[in-house]
């Protein structure tokens, strides 16, 4: 596990933006990319890591 102010850290993203975006908000596309990368994940992990509802 990864607290959100690591992962906001190594996604270069605010710890806000993890905080909106783990509460159901949106975001785009390169937040996500960052997001996924900062996770150590690749981009085809997307719907592992953002489930489509």
């Amino acid at each position: 596990m990864m607290s959100k102010a690591e992962l906001a850290r190594k996604a270069k993203v605010s710890p806000i933006t993890i905080a909106r975006i783990e509460n159901g908000m949106s975001c785009r596309l390169e937040t996500m990319r960052k997001i996924i990368k900062g996770l150590g994940k690749k981009i085809s992990d997307r719907d592992e890591i953002f489930p489509k509802d």
